[in-house]
C-alpha cells in the first residue's frame, strides 16, 4: 500500500522522550515553516514513543505533541 504523499516521516526529540512518527507535510516541504506556522501543538500520527535512551514508552495511531517541548525535529526514515 502506498504511503500517503501528504505525510513527511519525522523524528521529535523532547527533554524527556524521542518520538517516531508522520506530520501532515508534504515531502520536500521546508520544516521551519511548518513550525514556524504551528499552533499550540503538533499531531502526530503512527507515532511511537520512546524514552530519550532506552525503552519504548508506548504505540498510537495519533498523539498531539505539545510545541513548547519540542527541542528538535528531523524529517527523515527511522
Amino acid at each position: 500500500m502506498a504511503e500517503d504523499a501528504s505525510k513527511t516521516k519525522v523524528t521529535i526529540l523532547t527533554g524527556t522522550y524521542r518520538i517516531k512518527g508522520h506530520i501532515d507535510l508534504l515531502p520536500g516541504a521546508r520544516m521551519t515553516d511548518y513550525m514556524a506556522e504551528a499552533k499550540e501543538f503538533i499531531a502526530v500520527t503512527d507515532a511511537e514513543v520512546w524514552e530519550v535512551v532506552g525503552r519504548q514508552v508506548f504505540v498510537a495511531p495519533f498523539i498531539d505533541v505539545n510545541r513548547d517541548h519540542v527541542q528538535i525535529i528531523a524529517p527523515g526514515s527511522h
